[in-house]
């Protein structure tokens, strides 16, 4: 758990009805997350990741102080300015929207995942972008989720390889120096129950692992279907608005 520095106790002051929200919203979540894990016999916790794109930093500073540590972006534009502005805070950095090839050099400044990788194109991307950014700084591997696509064609597709892509997308990660195969990320199918879609997920995964043991993370669950993210096994949840409440408005 983090805690607050000098620059973070204004906002924990009791007049500060943001964080006060916040705590209640977190604590709700983690109630949440809490009986999801009795109800599958769990017991090992996921990482919650914080999804605030469109909130401001100050809420970031808000939530460190409450304990979290990872935060999830899904801009890198976004991204690039709260990490460098609550760089004091040393949280880890989650990249979880679509990137583009030419959004990687930006990402391996600050990023501790990658959550979308879905193409080899951006592999080979990151991977040069992470070496030169080794070079520089000496930062860590970068780890990578290889996003799965959940949809059958039917349907809203919400992005991401075929699960027919992913032992090809996996070897190329597993070989590039800088970059570390964690696992697989999803996003449940508009309209239709998360329970089939995560099932499916897990199956994935579990085929994953046979070549790659050490690909054991799932990136699952938001904040309306994480009960059926946990139930099927995931080790991350990306949680937004049940935390940071409705986005504000964008100017």
């Amino acid at each position: 758990m983090i805690s607050p520095g000098r620059d973070e106790q204004p906002a924990a002051q009791a007049g500060d009805t943001r964080m006060a929200e916040l705590a209640g919203r977190l604590d709700m979540v983690r109630k949440r997350i809490a009986a999801a894990m009795d109800a599958a016999d769990r017991a090992d916790t996921p990482t919650l990741i914080v999804v605030t794109k469109f909130h401001p930093a100050a809420d970031v500073r808000r939530l460190a102080s409450l304990g979290i540590e990872d935060v999830g972006e899904n801009r890198d534009q976004e991204a690039a300015a709260k990490s460098t502005e609550l760089g004091d805070l040393h949280l880890r950095w989650h990249f979880v929207g679509q990137l583009q090839s030419n959004k990687a050099k930006s990402v391996a400044k600050y990023a501790h995942s990658v959550q979308s990788i879905d193409r080899s194109p951006l592999v080979d991307a990151l991977q040069k972008s992470l070496l030169r950014e080794q070079e520089a700084t000496g930062r860590g591997e970068l780890e990578c989720f290889i996003q799965v696509g959940l949809d059958d064609d039917a349907g809203m597709h919400r992005g991401g390889a075929r699960p027919t892509e992913v032992q090809d997308l996996a070897e190329r990660i597993a070989s590039a120096p800088g970059l570390r195969l964690a696992g697989v990320m999803a996003v449940a199918p508009l309209g239709a129950r998360p329970e089939p879609a995560f099932e499916k997920l897990a199956a994935v995964s579990e085929a994953l692992r046979a070549d790659h043991p050490d690909a054991t993370a799932i990136s699952a669950g938001m904040s309306q279907d994480l009960e059926a993210a946990i139930k099927f096994g995931a080790t991350h949840l990306r949680i937004g608005s049940d935390i940071l409440g409705s986005r504000p408005a964008v100017r």
